[in-house]
């Protein structure tokens, strides 16, 4: 009962998103805009800080992330997928971008007038490969993190066939499960990785 109630309010959830960029977008509703700000605000911080390893250059990546949506809201279409995701997308890039480029993004204000003190910016050192490295340890961290949330028999599963490169055959005959078992266990574990990296901005 409690995943079937999950899973509506997940979908109702997604439905209130796509209602307020709707309204952002055909009215420049800023209440709107401001409900989205103040729900995923702290998300698209956390995931940006992961890759930056700066809070102040996260966020200010936050506050173009949410220009970016509040100016491009047009090309929000939520029949292709979560607000949350395209959101994550958006922030997830302004972010490598940060490091590719060794220097800060262009940035407008979002809800603070007043203009900032550049002298106080944090600049970047790492080379351009270090960004792609840099994303790569933030997903490996959380898909490990994420991992551990499974049930018992699909993380076992998960286990064998990335950590230990066993085919589903050689599992089933070595722990005497069916080979179709295996199979469900497998597709049951990885779209719930899927749906967990999801909600933290790691699908892709």
């Amino acid at each position: 009962m409690e995943i079937v109630e999950k899973k509506q309010a997940i979908k109702d959830e997604a439905a209130t998103n796509i209602e307020l960029m709707e309204a952002i977008r055909d009215y420049g509703d800023i209440v709107a805009f401001r409900d989205l700000y103040d729900k995923y605000s702290s998300a698209a911080l956390g995931l940006s800080y992961k890759i930056v390893r700066n809070r102040k250059l996260a966020e200010d990546i936050v506050q173009e992330t949410f220009w970016r949506i509040w100016h491009n809201s047009a090309q929000f279409d939520g029949s292709k997928g979560r607000f949350t995701s395209w959101m994550f997308g958006i922030a997830r890039n302004l972010s490598i971008d940060a490091i590719r480029r060794n220097k800060r993004v262009t940035l407008q204000p979002v809800f603070d007038e007043q203009t900032q003190d550049e002298g106080a910016n944090s600049v970047l050192t790492e080379d351009e490969d270090m960004a792609d490295l840099a994303w790569a340890e933030v997903r490996h961290k959380e898909v490990r993190s994420v991992i551990k949330m499974l049930p018992p028999e699909q993380l076992d599963v998960i286990i064998w066939i990335y950590f230990q490169g066993k085919t589903r055959r050689q599992i089933a005959q070595e722990q005497n499960i069916p080979f179709g078992t295996i199979n469900t266990r497998a597709r049951l574990a990885l779209k719930k990785l899927q749906a967990m990296l999801a909600e933290k901005g790691m699908d892709e």
